[in-house]
């Protein structure tokens, strides 16, 4: 019982973080293409007026106006933005310890990377997620604030070294999830700590009459630039999970480096996109870079055979037999319909490998969850080098076997 509460817990959680994140990342990619979308006011407006936009939508007109510093007299009703902001990142959070850090032996650590306690693993897990945000505040407070480029470069030295890091202490699985966690971290603690303050700055100094500190919208604007570059990187370790050629891979650091880079260049690519024609070289650049990016990792990422592995052929039944041992003793504790390994009440994604029977039914999933070692969780029960090898060796030979079986 205990084990199916945990998942309705963590199905909700999960939902939550789902709506929220929604809300935040639409609010956010509104305002930015709204900004980039403003046309100058003519008329005796023209000069409070940072710029309106006119939209059709829903059977309606809307006209949006921002202002340059603020309106003579504050609207009765102000709206904000940052609850959805502060419920996305809490509910992360808190899917993050239900899965990543209760079950840390299955989805944190792997012996293989790193031989960690559990106590250790949360601990380097949260400081990381921690001391990103730490520095990163530092660089962006730093002198090089005013020169966004080169701030720009040294903030991606930092995500670089952060994935490089996580990649060498944790399973890929949770490596790319904590990476994913202090990326976001950074993205809300840019909201509660800097664009926040800065808004109700504004806000306080228009009701107390007197000049807003530029100084504070200044610092503002330029987290929210980055937070929205951020964004698509963010997204996607959110389903990373999902593909085990990602995390699984040998150079797995490599891969979170390049498609971070991929998704914030595809951001870029959208953002000047919005701005117009004066900006369309660095639409070309951001939109080819990111396309040879992906396009390359796929091209690395192709799986192949193991080496040693023969043509296919039928095997015999002293090796089925050994073969369904291995199943019996590495694959079933999770993967039958009444699982016996602990914190696992229904099989992962309902795939059922009892036998070798069920196991030709998942013959490509299989292959790649072992080639990339992303299975067993954890190797939580025990798979050696060895077994993993006769497996993926029988796997790989089935599969044309497989595929010519009749109907």
């Amino acid at each position: 019982m205990s084990g199916y509460l945990f998942d309705w817990a963590s199905l909700l959680v999960r939902w939550l973080h789902v709506i929220t994140g929604i809300a935040w990342i639409g609010a956010s990619f509104y305002f930015v293409w709204l900004d980039n979308h403003l046309l100058p006011v003519a008329g005796p407006q023209g000069g409070e007026l940072a710029g309106e936009l006119w939209a059709v939508h829903g059977g309606g007109f809307y006209r949006a106006v921002k202002y340059r510093v603020a309106p003579a007299a504050l609207p009765k009703t102000l709206h904000w933005f940052y609850w959805e902001a502060y419920t996305t990142w809490l509910s992360g959070f808190t899917l993050l310890c239900l899965l990543y850090f209760v079950r840390a032996e299955a989805y944190l650590i792997d012996p293989g990377v790193r031989a960690l306690s559990k106590p250790l693993a949360i601990a380097l897990a949260l400081g990381l997620m921690a001391t990103t945000w730490l520095i990163y505040d530092a660089l962006c407070r730093s002198p090089l604030k005013r020169r966004e480029g080169v701030l720009g470069a040294a903030l991606t030295v930092l995500f670089a070294a952060l994935a490089y890091v996580l990649c060498h202490l944790f399973s890929g699985r949770g490596a790319f999830l904590v990476f994913g966690s202090a990326l976001g971290t950074v993205m809300v603690a840019n909201v509660y700590f800097v664009i926040i303050p800065g808004q109700r700055e504004l806000v306080r100094a228009k009701a107390e009459q007197r000049t807003p500190d530029p100084e504070a919208g200044l610092r503002g604007k330029l987290r929210s630039v980055h937070n929205t570059y951020l964004t698509l990187p963010v997204l996607f370790v959110m389903i990373s999970h999902h593909y085990p050629m990602t995390f699984g891979a040998s150079q797995n650091w490599a891969v979170l480096i390049a498609m971070s880079l991929a998704g914030a260049g595809i951001r870029t690519w959208f953002v000047a996109r919005h701005r117009g024609n004066e900006r369309r070289p660095l639409m070309l650049v951001t939109a080819a870079v990111s396309v040879l990016i992906i396009a390359g990792l796929a091209a690395l990422l192709v799986p192949r055979a193991p080496e040693g592995s023969s043509a296919a052929s039928s095997p015999g039944p002293a090796e089925r037999a050994h073969v369904q041992l291995i199943l019996t003793q590495r694959c079933a504790p999770c993967h039958a319909a009444h699982p016996t390994l602990a914190g696992f009440t229904t099989p992962p994604n309902g795939v059922l490998l009892d036998s070798l029977e069920q196991l030709m039914q998942h013959l490509p999933q299989v292959q790649q969850q072992l080639a990339t070692r992303a299975m067993p969780l954890g190797n939580l029960t025990g798979m050696t080098p060895g077994e993993r090898e006769e497996l993926l060796n029988w796997v790989t030979r089935a599969a044309p076997l497989a595929q010519a079986a009749p109907p």
